[in-house]
This record gives structure tokens, sequence and C-alpha cells, in this order.
């Protein structure tokens, strides 16, 4: 099969989205698959960078951000155009996979539009919550894009809210898939498709066995270690998990992995609490890591004696703790819906607090700051005292990348052969 995968970024840059889509690319590959992805051509340096690579169709872009990691392609005659004259020289296409929300699913659903091709809609946003967090006038923005999204691919659905945008983009769709049960049926809920099908987004097989290779599989001596990692913006809760940190008192190590634009007001919080620590020293000593290599992440994840995953209602999946359970760490969860997905194997937030320790008044709820503190003082506890909760051991094998891409293959078969 030719599958060809549109996206809203460059494979190349930072992001959920384009790790997941490299990932894909090469395991179908390994499966023996072609894989074209189109999406905008990367501005700067970083975009001198890239090794040539003929699966990467760059369509003319214009950069989108100060540091021209981001750009946009425009949808319309002249792009369809572009589009069409470079996959003419790849060989014939079977199944079109949409794995963006913007300009790169215009671009995708008009090209398998004009050539009569399924479609495979990956969603990965929830574009309400998103806008939501990161754009003024929210609503202003979800009218215009439903307009805009009407005008380009001629969308039936009518609305001003980001479920009737996806439902837009899902009109023309063969199958759409979602990577957690929860986003999935959130989707159905709000009648953007009939039936989503779930799909994780995974982790490289090969990564993960060299991490496990190296870990001895035996706990070094010391502090709890605690790691929190991602993008430093305010849907990631970075300053409530650092306020809840102090305010536990917790014996501990904390690791912070990861940049982002509340990195300065991070570094303030730990200077003003006392959280920075030192050698000999009790209570939390927090450090920042920055950012690291994703082989590195893992290494970091694996050693760590849980990971904690703050965000509340904005995740579609919530990949970190499928990694740490991956490599046998446990989390700490703030979010119902990542706690239901992953079953078991964490310390949820709001939930089960010990009343012998007086946390029973305070952990009102996941977005709690006093509740993750009673959290992560009954992670600590249980650490510290060699009984730690165990994870699902069944996570690692069907998390792989080979499980996820042997799961999308026979859903290509079933629409390319409907």
């Amino acid at each position: 099969m030719h599958v060809v995968m549109f996206g809203d970024q460059h494979v190349e840059t930072l992001g959920g989205a384009q790790v997941s889509m490299r990932l894909q690319r090469r395991f179908l590959e390994r499966a023996g698959h072609t894989v074209s992805i189109v999406a905008p051509r990367v501005h700067g340096p970083r975009g001198r960078s890239f090794a040539p690579d003929a699966a990467y169709l760059d369509i003319p872009s214009i950069p989108i951000t100060s540091d021209r990691e981001y750009s946009m392609s425009w949808p319309g005659r002249r792009t369809d155009r572009w589009v069409d004259a470079a996959l003419s020289r790849r060989p014939p296409v079977d199944v079109v996979h949409v794995q963006a929300d913007f300009w790169g699913a215009f671009i995708g659903l008009r090209y398998a539009r004009r050539h009569h091709l399924p479609v495979v809609i990956t969603m990965h946003n929830r574009v309400e919550v998103g806008i939501e967090a990161t754009a003024p006038f929210p609503r202003t923005v979800l009218r215009v894009l439903n307009a805009w999204q009407r005008r380009v691919i001629g969308s039936r659905a009518r609305g001003a809210d980001g479920w009737a945008y996806l439902a837009g983009l899902a009109a023309d769709a063969s199958a759409v898939t979602a990577p957690s049960a929860h986003f999935a049926r959130r989707l159905e809920r709000h009648g953007v498709f009939p039936r989503v099908d779930v799909s994780w987004n995974g982790i490289d097989d090969d990564l993960l066995d060299a991490t496990l290779g190296e870990a001895s599989g035996v706990r070094p001596p010391g502090r709890p270690r605690f790691v929190w990692l991602g993008r430093m913006s305010p849907e990631k809760r970075l300053l409530p998990f650092l306020e809840a940190v102090a305010e536990s008192a917790v014996d501990a190590d904390v690791e912070v992995i990861g940049g982002g634009g509340q990195l300065d007001a991070a570094r303030r919080l730990v200077e003003r609490r006392g959280l920075a620590g030192g050698p000999g020293t009790t209570g939390p000593r927090v450090v920042f890591a920055g950012r690291l290599p994703y082989a590195e992440t893992l290494r970091r994840i694996a050693d760590a004696d849980a990971v904690v995953q703050t965000s509340i209602g904005f995740e579609t999946q919530g990949m970190t703790p499928f990694e740490a359970a991956s490599l046998g760490t446990p989390s700490i969860i703030s979010d119902p819906d990542i706690a239901d997905e992953l079953g078991s194997g964490f310390w949820a937030v709001g939930q089960d607090p010990d009343p012998a320790g007086g946390d029973a008044a305070v952990a009102v709820g996941p977005a709690s700051i006093p509740a993750l503190a009673a959290a992560l003082r009954r992670a600590a506890a249980d650490i510290a005292a060699g009984t730690p909760v165990p994870v699902d051991p069944t996570i690692r094998d069907r998390f792989r990348q080979s499980a996820r891409t042997a799961a999308m293959i026979d859903l290509y078969r079933r629409v390319t052969s409907a």
C-alpha cells in the first residue's frame, strides 16, 4: 500500500503528532508499505538541517512563529496543483491519512476528494479546549475556523464550536481514529463520527527494548524520585504542580524535563518557595533538566520512582503515563480520563486520600493543589516503604508501535476494500 499522510506541521518539528507520524512511517515501511508525508516546508536553519528525504513532500509555506519553527500552507488551487504534481512522482496512492486539524486537514481532504480516495482521519487534538487554552477570544476564533472550513472544503456541518468543526472534517472520512477511548467516546457523543476507532500513539519498539536492556531492575538507594515532563504552558499545570510540591513538604527529588513559556516563572517559584534544596537537605528538591533527547527522556523515566501527570481535560491520550508503564514506572495522575484509560499502576489525585494523614478534608478534586500534594505524600510514603503501586504488565506489549501499526494496517485494508 501507498499511504499519504497530511500534517499541519512538518514531522521534523517539535510536537506529539509529529513524533507519532514519524514513528508510524518507520513501522509502516518496516512492514513493506510506502509512505509519503505532505506538510508545510520549514523555514530557517532548522529547515535547512534536514537530510533529503523522498517521502517528505514539503509544500510552499509561510512561517507563523518568531523562531520560524512552525509554518502554514494556504489551502487552495495553487496548493492543490503543487500536491498533485509532487504525488504524481510517487507510486499510486491507496489511502489518505489526515493527521491534522487545520490547513493540513483541508489540503488532504481536497486531495482525497479530487482523486476519489478513501480517507482515514486521526484526531489528535481537542480543538475547542486547545484554542481556549492558547488563543484570545476563543469563541470568535472557532466561528472563523468553522466559516473557513465551509468555504475551503464545502463542509455541510453547521455550528460554531469545536465539535462542529471536527464533524466538518470527518464528513467525508471512511474512518476516524482517536488515540484514546475517552476521546473516541467524546467524539461519538458530540456527533463527530458514528464509530471512532481507538488507536493509541505508541512507543518505539527499538527504543523501548534498548531502555529496558540498560535498566538494572534494582532500585538504587535514596529518596523517592519524581519526574514531571512536558511543554511548559498553562494547560500542562506545571506551576500548580510546583506549588503542590512545596505544600507537600515531601522528602523527595523532583526533576522537571522540558521547556516553554513558563520556564522563567517556574524557576522563580522554585526559588521563592525554597525548593532548590541542596545535597544532604531534607524536604523537596526541584531541578530543571531542560529539553532532552527522547531516548534520554525514556532513561530518566525508567530511573524514576514515579512520573507526575498534571494536565486535566486537555490531553486526548496523555503519553507519559503509558511510556512510564511500558518501562515499569508508575504514575501520579491528575486527569481521571487518563487514569481510566491506563486502568492501574498509578496514584490518583483527588481520590482515596489517607484520613489518618489528615488529607481527607483537602483532597477535593484533581485540580486542587492540596489534593495533588496529598497524592505526592502518599506516593512518596509507598515508595519509601518499598510498596509502590504495581503497573499493568500488559501495557508494554499493547503500547509498542509494532502492535499499533498492525492495527492501523488492518484499518487501512478495511477502508480500501470497502
